[in-house]
């Protein structure tokens, strides 16, 4: 089991940041599907009487996928499974500004994977020290890694100006581009997504090295996703959450028809 901790510091507020999440998460998962792969939406609706994080929270919008992935896992797994193993399925409980998505591959590996992603929003720099409440132990095998969406390095194949925070900024609220070194100790209005990432895979010879291999991909995967959110605030600021329902609902259908057509999208593994 491996524990991970990041904490992405943004130029919002927590309120905002509920809606720029849920667009930017349903315009991404149109880049990434196409060809026989990307995101199968089964569920999306609400929830309640389901206790989070000690019972502080127990109702909001419950979501369940089906990731189908051939071309973005690691070699070394796609030479070990099965044909038509290399899907997972994700469950998503959204109780903001606390959620708990949970990641499985139930028709092949079981109860030997699964990744827990738990994220509490914050208005604050990310200077909390036990957002999630974790016990002295879990606190011991935590590690804490920040993530700047300005400063961080991005892969050159992966790099857009149009979601670059250091060059773009919003006409609609005023702000970016994010380009001083300390931004995020200045900036206003300011909140911190803490994202605890807790991946479990049993595999003899292979443990440590997907564990290590998700990890390391879903840092990546939260530097891009919330360079997008910040960039694209002038396309979701404004909306409503009756508006996200709706943008919802049709991109659960754009998804349905893009899986079944065309070439595969978005990133790739390249291992």
């Amino acid at each position: 089991m491996l524990i991970k901790e990041f904490r992405v510091v943004l130029p919002l507020t927590v309120e905002e940041y509920q809606i720029g999440q849920l667009y930017s998460v349903a315009e991404a998962s149109k880049n990434e599907t196409g060809g026989g792969e990307g995101v199968e939406v089964l569920n999306n609706e609400p929830f309640d009487n389901y206790p989070l994080l000690g019972g502080k929270f127990s109702s909001g919008q419950y979501t369940k996928k089906i990731y189908h992935l051939a071309s973005k896992v690691p070699a070394m797994v796609k030479m070990l499974a099965p044909k038509g193993s290399l899907e997972v399925h994700e469950e998503a409980w959204n109780a903001y500004p606390y959620c708990k998505t949970v990641i499985t591959n139930p028709d092949y590996m079981k109860d030997k994977f699964r990744i827990t992603i738990e994220t509490m929003h914050s208005p604050d720099r990310g200077n909390q020290e036990n957002a999630h409440q974790l016990s002295p132990e879990k606190l011991k095998q935590r590690e804490v890694v920040f993530i700047n969406i300005a400063n961080d390095n991005i892969p050159t194949n992966d790099y857009k100006a149009s979601e670059d925070p250091s060059v773009i900024s919003s006409e609609k609220t005023g702000r970016g581009p994010l380009i001083t070194p300390n931004w995020a100790d200045t900036i206003e209005p300011v909140m911190c997504a803490y994202k605890l990432v807790t991946v479990e895979f049993i595999w003899f010879g292979l443990q440590t090295t997907v564990e290590s291999f998700m990890q390391k991909t879903y840092r990546g995967i939260f530097l891009n996703f919330h360079r997008q959110v910040f960039c694209w605030l002038d396309r979701w600021h404004g909306l409503t959450m009756a508006d996200i329902r709706e943008l919802e609902e049709k991109t659960k259908r754009e998804l349905d028809e893009q899986r079944n057509q065309g070439t595969v999208r978005g990133t790739q593994n390249q291992d």
